[in-house]
């Protein structure tokens, strides 16, 4: 994947964490921005002032989710903080999130 295909637009604003975490789960930006024209869930995200939507892919036993975290930002722009792939289905009750992991998302939030 190339971090061209991740320039700054009107719509969105990748964060460097959000690249990297789509490269290492295999998501494209295309694939990530079909979720906000179609999400199967939208819920509150685990850090302050943001919103988490979910896709399910796959069918049968290899059924996945592809979820975004994402923060409105300046001049509307979507900032994408996270993607990731969710194997399985996940519970719709509220997740508990490790301190360290609520710190690291506070951080990327910060720039």
């Amino acid at each position: 994947m190339d971090e061209a295909k991740f320039k700054e637009s009107r719509e969105f604003f990748w964060t460097k964490h959000a690249i990297a975490k789509m490269f290492f789960y295999g998501l494209a930006p295309s694939r990530v921005k079909k979720i906000f024209r179609a999400p199967d869930r939208t819920e509150e995200g685990i850090a302050p002032r943001t919103v988490a939507m979910m896709q399910k892919v796959g069918k049968g036993k290899r059924q996945t989710e592809i979820w975004v975290m994402w923060q409105k930002g300046k001049n509307g722009q979507k900032k994408i903080i996270a993607a990731w792939r969710y194997p399985g289905t996940s519970p719709v009750k509220e997740i508990p999130i490790p301190p360290e992991i609520l710190a690291e998302l506070s951080s990327v939030l910060k720039n």
